[in-house]
């Protein structure tokens, strides 16, 4: 079994994309548009260059994301996509790279459990959780 979160945008997928392969190191691996694929001729032409599947592997894992179909979207709620660095350094720099421009909800720091701990919602409205265990 292999559990792959979904994230969904407000028609900023591309941006998103292209800010977690920088951010992240991640590769988009499979990316096709609303107008790629049979639904072109079922949705409005502004709709084509929305994303309509996407996945991001970051080293063993991957993400899925596409663009919410227009008048649909909802930011998402009482999840956070959670990462483990090691390393408090690297931890720390994709948690500020990660917050820049998008909203602190607890600043990177030292936890009893972790040696750097924080959470974020990102530009696009993505919640993470940053963790570098203790050595």
């Amino acid at each position: 079994m292999r559990l792959n979160p979904y994230l969904t945008f407000d028609g900023e997928c591309e941006a998103a994309l292209k800010f977690y392969e920088r951010v992240l190191g991640a590769q988009v691996t499979v990316k096709m548009t609303y107008g790629e694929t049979p639904a072109a001729e079922h949705v409005p032409p502004e709709t084509h260059k929305l994303i309509i599947h996407s996945t991001l592997t970051i080293g063993d894992h991957q993400l899925m994301a596409a663009d919410a179909v227009p008048g649909t979207y909802a930011e998402p709620k009482g999840v956070y996509i959670a990462i483990h660095i090691n390393g408090f350094g690297d931890a720390k720099r994709t948690f500020d790279a990660l917050a820049e421009g998008g909203k602190v909800e607890m600043g990177f720091e030292k936890t009893f459990w972790a040696a750097g701990f924080g959470q974020c919602v990102d530009r696009f409205g993505i919640p993470w959780m940053i963790n570098c265990e203790q050595e």
